[in-house]
């Protein structure tokens, strides 16, 4: 594969029509040897330095990003977050633009370029060829993604950046979730171009403007994403890192997240006939029988759903939000609707798809007098375990190892939610939870470990600096 011409600002959706990608990219060596290990070891020292200076300059970029409401909904909100971190990116001598969202409903997207000077480039390419043959070319192309929104729209009461008394731990609406992993982001860069090791770094950051409550048609919503993964030999996303007493954790494979939507009919009259040949059981007994069965029949490893809402009478009915419901009906009065809203969770494709025909079978099995249809809306993709994955993980510990830092294990899939790097995972491996290490995302009192911030940048600045090292095959 040769190294293209640098991206257009907004990923030209014409990467798009390219042959689809069918297997994730190649495994990426976890070491180099002693010698090359010994001769990072400089720059891993100037980055712990950097990072540690860097502190004040992290945390005030932090205030500022949270004390700016960008709920998902709140379109100029996102967009002035947007313009604080063009500013930082432009400073690192990155591209940027603006991807507008009016398309799906939303604000839009960041999208940062950094690509290495040509005379660069072409000396790193004959270092490679001889090291490595002559069909292979030097450096990872890396993408680093994170998001500009949070939960909190401007009618929370939860709104301002406050500072504990000891200064190592702060609150505010979306302080890690993700405006923590965005400082990360400028501060491992930073870090980065104070230890020279940016400027030969190939990197596209995106910064989704609605990964809390993604666009419709989301297909229009994560083309940019897409185009930039398929680009990429490597991404990054910047979601919280997991993080307590046992250590830190490496995430190799989140879950997806999408929705289904039961709706049941049945016949009405007098309850004084429920059962018979004539009436039926009533939709609210078919409801039951559904989800009951759901519970005793599905449940495996790395599978939730969840009943979020849910309503029976005559009528019933989901509003036009489908996150509440209204109900009637009397004691004595057979309820002739009823439906039901909830989440589904799983880890590859495969069992998405298994899981799927089986809630279907299962809805098809009407009790007398009942009918039943269930509809599944997608959301966000797995991020599937997978040896590209894990040697990413491998490599992020060696940057561990340079920087004295304790070894990653694997987090276990099971305990995280979906995230915008399962979009990207079909097409190249991927590493998420590398943000900031936080607590209480999306609830009133959310908040960060600001001492750790140094550590997760100098983390993330040695990693994305090996990586960006390792030839391209």
């Amino acid at each position: 594969m040769k190294i293209v011409a640098p991206l257009l600002p907004v990923l030209s959706l014409v990467m798009l029509s390219a042959a689809p990608v069918t297997a994730t990219a190649q495994t990426l060596s976890p070491s180099r040897a002693s010698a090359e290990l010994s001769a990072a070891s400089p720059a891993a020292d100037r980055i712990s330095a950097f990072t540690a200076s860097d502190r004040a300059y992290g945390e005030a970029l932090l205030e500022r990003l949270v004390n700016e409401n960008s709920g998902s909904l709140n379109l100029p909100g996102v967009r002035a977050v947007g313009e604080m971190m063009r500013a930082e990116f432009e400073a690192l001598g990155f591209t940027v633009s603006w991807v507008d969202g009016a398309a799906w409903g939303r604000a839009g997207h960041l999208i940062a370029t950094h690509h290495p000077a040509m005379a660069n480039s072409d000396t790193r390419r004959r270092t490679a060829s001889r090291r490595r043959g002559a069909n292979t070319i030097a450096g990872n192309r890396i993408l680093l993604i994170g998001h500009l929104d949070t939960v909190f729209e401007p009618s929370s009461p939860f709104q301002r950046y406050e500072v504990s008394a000891n200064g190592d731990r702060a609150v505010g609406p979306g302080v890690g979730d993700d405006k923590g992993g965005l400082v990360v982001i400028i501060q491992a860069l930073r870090a980065m171009r104070a230890a020279g090791t940016l400027d030969s770094a190939d990197i596209i950051v995106v910064l989704t403007g609605d990964e809390e409550r993604v666009g419709d048609p989301v297909s229009a919503a994560r083309a940019s994403l897409i185009a930039a993964g398929q680009w990429a030999d490597a991404a990054l996303e910047y979601e919280n890192q997991i993080s307590g007493p046992d250590g830190d954790f490496g995430t190799i494979a989140r879950r997806s997240s999408s929705n289904w939507t039961l709706n049941v009919s049945a016949r009405t009259g007098h309850s004084s006939t429920i059962f018979s040949d004539g009436m039926g059981y009533g939709a609210a007994n078919e409801m039951a029988r559904i989800l009951d069965t759901f519970r005793r029949e599905l449940p495996e490893a790395n599978l939730t759903f969840n009943v979020g809402v849910m309503a029976a009478g005559t009528p019933a009915a989901l509003d036009a939000d489908e996150e509440s419901a209204t109900a009637s009906g009397k004691t004595n009065i057979v309820p002739q609707t009823a439906v039901a809203r909830g989440d589904l969770r799983t880890l590859t494709v495969e069992q998405d798809a298994r899981i799927r025909a089986a809630m279907a079978a299962i809805v098809a099995a009407h009790l007398p007098g009942a009918e039943a249809t269930i509809r599944f809306d997608d959301g966000y993709p797995p991020m599937s375990p997978t040896a590209g994955n894990r040697a990413l993980l491998a490599l992020l510990n060696q940057a561990n190892r340079e920087l004295g830092l304790p070894e990653m294990a694997e987090y276990d899939p099971a305990r995280r939610g979906a995230a915008d790097s399962g979009f990207v995972a079909p097409y190249v491996d991927t590493l998420g939870g590398l943000g900031a290490v936080s607590s209480g995302a999306h609830a009133v009192g959310e908040s960060i470990n600001l001492a750790l911030l140094p550590r997760q940048a100098a983390r993330s600045a040695r990693f994305i600096t090996l990586l960006s090292q390792q030839p391209r095959e």
